[in-house]
């Protein structure tokens, strides 16, 4: 299986699959990064957004321009102009000082809008004309500020589905929703999550400690798991367990969060079966788990394609 990074400067950010909807991912990235043009991040939350965004800036030409990032769901409505747009000094009690907004501080790089669509209706208008006109009016001012930045959205709601609703502008919309990206869940590309684990796992040791591995068992259940935080909960669940597991060598079950270990009991082999029928169940159960893609269940049973197809011959299994 191919090993695909996707890196920018800071070596934190990273985007790692092999899976066909992330090499269509990939390629849609490197065109976007030749052009630019605004674009809109679709995606569950924890599919990793934010890297995306970052890995088109940084193959860009303005890669030596800054990254701004804002989440717009994280601040007070009546805060989020001042982030947006900055405000000159006077502008209202303790504005002691001019501050630049993002849309000044992103210069000539990228400006990423995060959640874009938790922006309510009011100031929806503003940054409509801010992206139009390619200017912005700081707080307490009345003379335009031009930008030159590249501008690209996320959201993990349906923004059609807002328009509708009348909670999100349509013209709003149309002007951001260019080119649409749609980042993919984990669940419908569960053959990364081992490069992925293993890529979390060697982030978290020290330099010159060994780093940890993931047990057949540890892997099993990770694979089970529906993962409804997506790689972010797939990050925080490798953290945990490397922070409070016991063994020094490797990612044990019992390390993991518990609602990764509830399909245990389920997923339990029998015991004192003979031999052949444990194998035979175990390559069937593996086959099942990965929806009957050979790789991904020779992954699960730690053996290469080509031995299983070897297993699965003798076995008689088709």
């Amino acid at each position: 299986m191919i090993l695909q990074v996707m890196a920018v400067r800071q070596m934190s950010t990273v985007l790692v699959g092999s899976h066909p909807l992330m090499r269509e991912l990939d390629r849609t990235i490197d065109g976007l990064s030749r052009n630019a043009s605004t674009v809109l991040i679709v995606g569950e939350s924890g599919t990793g957004k934010e890297l995306v965004a970052r890995s088109i800036h940084e193959r860009s030409p303005r890669s030596a321009e800054p990254f701004v990032a804002i989440n717009c769901g994280a601040f007070a409505r009546a805060l989020l102009p001042d982030q947006l747009f900055g405000h000159l000094r006077g502008a209202f009690t303790g504005a002691d000082a001019d501050k630049e907004g993002v849309f000044q501080a992103a210069g000539e790089g990228t400006l990423f809008l995060d959640e874009i669509a938790e922006i309510d209706r009011d100031l929806q208008s503003q940054l409509l004309r801010a992206i139009q006109e390619r200017e912005v009016i700081p707080l307490g001012s009345n003379r335009p500020v031009p930008w030159n930045g590249r501008l690209i959205a996320a959201t993990n709601r349906d923004l059609e589905e807002q328009v509708g609703k009348n909670l999100f502008r349509q013209d709003l919309y149309y002007r951001i929703n260019v080119v649409q990206v749609r980042v993919p869940p984990l669940r419908d590309r569960k053959e990364d999550l081992p490069h992925l684990a293993e890529h979390f796992l060697a982030g978290l040791a020290p330099a010159g400690v060994r780093k940890k591995r993931l047990s057949p068992a540890a892997l099993e259940l990770l694979l089970w798991y529906s993962y409804p935080g997506n790689v972010r909960e797939l990050k925080n669940a490798i953290e945990r367990a490397y922070a409070l597991g016991s063994s020094a060598d490797e990612v044990l079950p019992e390390d993991l969060p518990p609602q990764f270990r509830e399909p245990a009991a389920e997923g339990a082999v029998e015991r004192f079966k003979p031999l052949a029928q444990m194998e035979r169940e175990h390559i069937l159960r593996a086959l099942q788990m990965a929806g009957g893609r050979k790789t991904l269940a020779a992954s699960l049973l730690q053996i290469n394609r080509n031995r299983l197809d070897r297993m699965m011959k003798r076995h008689g299994i088709g």
